[in-house]
């Protein structure tokens, strides 16, 4: 079976697939601190919830996007369940996609995979919005390859940097308000972190459509996502798999033919 790590800014998402299902996924905070040990201690426990043997895992891949934890993941999989991970991003593995940007090297590993993910089920050309600790938007070509793409605040950031820059406004959750206009503070912060979230993204998938000149089926997934699917109808398809998909497509394409 198949450990895949999708390490993120907010969250490490940890899932096995035993080449056809999913048999289990998890999430836990990310935590530079938290070593291999703990990491492994908490990840038996909810194996044997799921009945799963530590044992049958005999491959790992991990995608990073916090330096800092890469220690202690890949100890996770050499120390304790005897493999050493293949590593987006390390030299040596094959993507089967061009990246057609300027600096290559600067793209995240969770891009990367995304756009993988969202090939392999969709085909293209895509626009992939990630709503994670930043709002991402990828956009994938004809052929599979990453052409770069447009890095937003995510919406819960908008709303720490309103609540820490005024003084009398609170923190407020990201939820459809009632009406758009609102008549106290709380709904009218949410109408205008919400709708104005909204048309954020009605304006970029517009933008980047009339700049590629192209039809392009757009994807979301990530946190937020379900909040704003169903708010506009500029997001065609919501998908939480995304990022796992392209872990075990990645993993396939390194495999002796």
């Amino acid at each position: 079976m198949l450990l895949a790590i999708d390490s993120g800014n907010t969250n490490i998402v940890f899932g096995v697939h035993d080449g056809a299902n999913w048999r289990g996924v998890w999430r836990s905070s990310t935590k530079s601190d938290k070593t291999a040990d703990e990491l492994a201690v908490w990840m038996m426990q909810l194996f044997e919830m799921k009945g799963l043997d530590r044992d049958a895992v005999d491959a790992a891949i991990i995608a990073n996007v916090v330096p800092s934890t890469d220690f202690n993941l890949r100890s996770l999989c050499r120390d304790h369940f005897g493999i050493h991970p293949l590593v987006v991003g390390d030299a040596d593995l094959v993507l089967g996609i061009k990246l057609l940007t300027q600096a290559p090297e600067e793209t995240g590993a969770d891009r990367v995979v995304n756009t993988i993910g969202a090939y392999v089920a969709y085909g293209g050309p895509l626009i992939v919005i990630d709503f994670g600790t930043a709002t991402t938007f990828d956009i994938v070509d004809a052929d599979g390859n990453y052409c770069g793409g447009v890095i937003a605040p995510s919406a819960g950031h908008s709303v720490e940097a309103l609540h820490q820059a005024a003084a009398q406004l609170p923190r407020v959750d990201v939820r459809k308000p009632g009406s758009v206009i609102g008549t106290a503070t709380v709904p009218a912060m949410q109408s205008g972190i919400y709708w104005g979230y909204v048309g954020l993204i009605e304006g970029l998938i517009g933008r980047i459509r009339q700049e590629r000149g192209e039809r392009m089926k757009v994807i979301a997934t990530g946190g937020l996502a379900e909040v704003f699917h169903s708010a506009t109808d500029a997001i065609d398809m919501l998908d939480r798999d995304i990022t796992l998909r392209g872990l075990a497509e990645i993993y396939r394409r390194n495999q002796p033919s």
